[in-house]
Order: C-alpha cells, then sequence, then structure tokens
C-alpha cells in the first residue's frame, strides 16, 4: 500500500495510528457505508467538511457519520458570523483532496480545525486517510494535536 500525506504526517510526529482499508468497487463512500464495511459504530467513524465564511476564510470540521454539520455551532465555535459549505469543486484545489478522501490532516494548507466534542467519548476515531478507501484509526486528541484542532459541539 502507498503511504499518502497523512499517513506519513501522523508517523512522523510518533502518533500510533491503524490503517483501515475498505473495499470501493460499489461505490459506497459516505461515512455511513464506510462505518458498514469496517464494522465499526457509525459514531466512531468521522467526515471531514470543508467550509468557507469570508472570503479568503476557511474552515475544517470533523464530524461522526451520521450527524449533519450545524452550521451555526460551527460558524459559532469559528467566531464569525456565519460559514457555509465550500462548492465540491474547490475541495480538490484547496486542500488537495477528492470527495470521500478528505482528511483534516495534510492538507495543501493548515486551516482552522474543530472536531466534534463526542470523539473524546472515544479512545479511537477513525478519519480519511486521504485517498478513497483509506481510513486512519488514531486517538482523537493525538489527531487534535496533529492538526492544531479544538473541540466544540458542531452536530445536529
Amino acid at each position: 500500500m502507498t503511504k499518502t500525506n497523512a499517513v506519513r504526517l501522523l508517523e512522523s510526529a510518533g502518533i500510533a495510528i491503524r490503517l483501515l482499508e475498505y473495499p470501493v468497487d460499489d461505490g459506497r463512500i459516505d461515512a455511513l457505508a464506510i462505518a458498514e464495511k469496517l464494522g465499526e459504530p457509525p459514531d466512531r467513524i468521522f467526515k471531514t467538511l470543508v467550509t468557507h465564511g469570508a472570503p479568503g476564510s476557511y474552515y475544517v470540521f470533523v464530524v461522526p457519520a451520521a450527524t449533519e454539520l450545524d452550521l451555526r455551532k460551527a460558524a459559532r465555535a469559528a467566531g464569525t458570523k456565519s460559514i457555509e459549505m465550500i462548492p465540491l469543486k474547490q475541495l480538490l484545489p484547496l486542500t488537495g483532496y477528492v470527495h470521500g478522501g478528505c482528511s483534516p490532516v495534510g492538507m495543501k494548507k493548515s486551516f482552522p480545525t474543530w472536531i466534534d466534542e463526542t470523539a473524546i467519548l472515544f479512545d479511537y476515531i477513525c478519519v480519511s486517510g486521504g485517498r478513497v478507501g483509506l481510513n486512519i484509526a488514531v486517538a482523537p486528541e493525538e489527531l487534535a494535536g496533529a492538526v492544531g484542532a479544538r473541540f466544540a459541539d458542531l452536530g445536529t
């Protein structure tokens, strides 16, 4: 298996991770399908969402598979008036990642990042490993430290 930037960065920081591969040939790459394929509870599988506020302001939110990002709570956490999801076509140029393979680790630039506070209930959570078909199991506190994230109530 070829290592992604996300995997290399976490390993080089000395963070213990476990790589979890899942099949993608059925086209089901949403977070709930990934939970099913990996045999993990959906509360432990986290998706990475990229948003924008004022022009040039981008924010990353990491929330559980079955949770919708509450944009008001997210804006409050970010200390901005309002935010919205970025258009899908901007994801790759902005982050270096494609839809379904967007990791909070190793984006082209570092963006302010928040992880839903429910993550701290687990000894590990799973986030994208930087490509479709790969997730990384990592301790939430270690992930937060690696990307400079804060924990907040983000879900609806």
